[in-house]
């Protein structure tokens, strides 16, 4: 059985709803008793990566109080480094929406990435995924859309295998994409922000093969 912890949620991202998206995901991996799902504290991630789980799952935004004057991170450069060891020696890192974003661009972590948010619109709008023929996320025949902020990344498209894209009425970007690095892997995925696409069963299903291909 593979072991999955998941840090979710901070102060523009509901954790209730990142947590039953998940669950709803991970559940027929579950009951086949594939993996185990942990849902842990930001704080306690870099103890918990000397555990060696399998997989992490980051659903979180590095501002802790985005809206303030003196803002703070929760991500330092010592954090960084840890975390792209737990993944240089083997381990499994899917940055998913949130944990995309407000990273510092020059870090050990969004080098490990091959990509990160540059920005979305004020406005959410209907956006439309598609799936890349060939890599198993995702059916490239049954695009799928809902309301969602669009997030615009940029990727190191030639270090990485895309499999999802991503438009709307904004503009084209990258929605989904994964490596090795090291002996471990990553893999990355914008959407979704709000309840409705986070529940979208097509969007559902391109989560679950997420995590089926972290836990090969």
């Amino acid at each position: 059985m593979k072991t999955v912890v998941a840090v979710t949620g901070d102060f523009y991202h509901e954790k209730a709803w990142a947590d039953e998206s998940l669950q709803r995901a991970a559940q027929p991996l579950i009951d086949a008793g594939e993996i185990s799902l942990t849902s842990i504290d930001a704080e306690q991630l870099i103890e918990t990566l000397q555990q060696k789980p399998d997989v992490v799952i980051l659903f979180k935004e590095n501002r802790l109080n985005p809206q303030d004057e003196h803002v703070r991170i929760w991500m330092d450069a010592e954090a960084e480094e840890q975390i792209a060891k737990y993944v240089r020696e083997g381990g499994t890192w899917l940055g998913w929406h949130a944990g995309l974003a407000s990273y510092p661009e020059d870090g050990a972590y969004v080098d490990m990435l091959r990509g990160h948010f540059l920005s979305h619109p004020v406005e959410h709008q209907v956006v439309r995924y598609e799936a890349v023929d060939g890599t198993g996320i995702g059916d490239p025949l049954q695009p799928f859309s809902f309301l969602d902020e669009h997030y615009f990344v940029t990727v190191r498209e030639a270090e990485t295998e895309v499999f999802l894209r991503s438009s709307s009425v904004d503009g084209e970007s990258i929605g989904g994409w994964r490596h090795t690095c090291g002996e471990g892997k990553v893999l990355c995925l914008t959407p979704a922000h709000l309840q409705e696409g986070l529940n979208d069963p097509a969007f559902t299903e391109v989560l679950r093969q997420s995590l089926v291909w972290c836990t090969k």
